[in-house]
């Protein structure tokens, strides 16, 4: 259950106070037989839901656009369903209007949680994406990487075979991705550290590639992407997008205190031989700039 955010509630609470002294301090109270009961327990009720969905909106997600569109239409659909309950309770003079601009606060809420919604459809889009990249990853009952819970490499040859057969020629491109000066990381920061990152990269390269893409965690800090059906000018360019999206990842260490700039390498080819043979080539492209930079430091901050 989420925690009770203790700032929202308290805001909430002097709001409805607030509202209810201005309706005490300038309205004249309905004698009891006038009240109207069903119309308090509707417009009471509304306005008390409202609090609370608002609350557990702000208790329950993250900060941001879509938090603070749903929780602030709530609010003002509260603050209109007081008002309007209030009016059971105080007669305010005709001459006065302000009771009337509160009261007309519910479609303006309305609005307000609307559009919400609307960004938060957004969202749901992307996150739905994601979902769906990662149930490729179970839907077979395989093994997976236990950090970054990828696909593993004898299930990246089982698909490169699987696609040879299926396409006729047409078998798609293959990436090979590597961070550079990864060892670094878990030397100076420990191995925790460095499963983060790689948690960190995963996600990253998920979010950066097609629905029906294949990332797998190749070996180590190594990472293969299966790109069916495409042409290898776009294969190439998709290499040089994912390379860009690492190096402007912004990745801080647990403590806050640091924080890591990446880069990565990249080797590219058709999909169209022997899985094995393929990556030992690509392995090979790959591992001499990496002995060339064998004992450079990542760039900390």
């Amino acid at each position: 259950m989420p925690q009770l955010n203790h700032t929202a509630l308290f805001s909430i609470f002097a709001l409805l106070l607030t509202t209810s002294l201005l309706y005490a301090s300038l309205g004249q109270a309905h004698p009891m037989s006038a009240w109207k009961w069903m119309d308090i327990v509707g417009e009471g009720g509304t306005a008390a839901m409202a609090a609370l969905w608002a609350l557990l909106i702000v208790s329950s997600r993250p900060g941001g656009r879509v938090t603070m569109l749903l929780a602030g239409g709530l609010v003002t659909i509260m603050l209109g369903a007081w008002a309007d309950c209030l009016d059971e309770f105080f007669a305010i003079p005709s001459t006065q209007y302000w009771d009337n601009w509160l009261e007309a606060l519910m479609p303006v809420g309305m609005l307000i949680v609307t559009i919400g919604l609307y960004y938060w459809r957004q969202e749901q889009v992307v996150l739905n994406e994601h979902m769906q990249k990662r149930e490729r990853l179970f839907r077979d009952h395989r093994s997976f990487d236990r950090i970054t819970q990828l696909a593993d490499a004898s299930y990246l040859y089982r698909q490169i075979r699987m696609q040879q057969e299926n396409h006729l020629g047409d078998e798609g491109m293959l990436v090979l991705l590597d961070l550079d000066n990864f060892h670094q990381v878990n030397r100076e920061y420990g191995q925790r550290e460095g499963d983060r990152l790689l948690q960190a990269v995963s996600h990253l390269l998920l979010l950066n590639l097609r629905p029906q893409d294949l990332v797998c965690r190749y070996a180590g800090d190594r990472f293969a992407i299966l790109l069916p059906d495409m042409e290898e000018i776009q294969a190439r360019w998709t290499a040089a997008h994912l390379q860009q999206a690492i190096a402007t990842l912004a990745h801080h260490t647990r403590d806050g205190k640091h924080r890591i700039n990446l880069s990565a390498r990249t080797a590219c080819a058709r999909a169209d031989e022997d899985p094995e043979q393929l990556l030992a080539k690509m392995n090979a492209r790959l591992e001499a700039p990496s002995q060339a930079a064998m004992h450079a430091t990542p760039a900390v901050s």
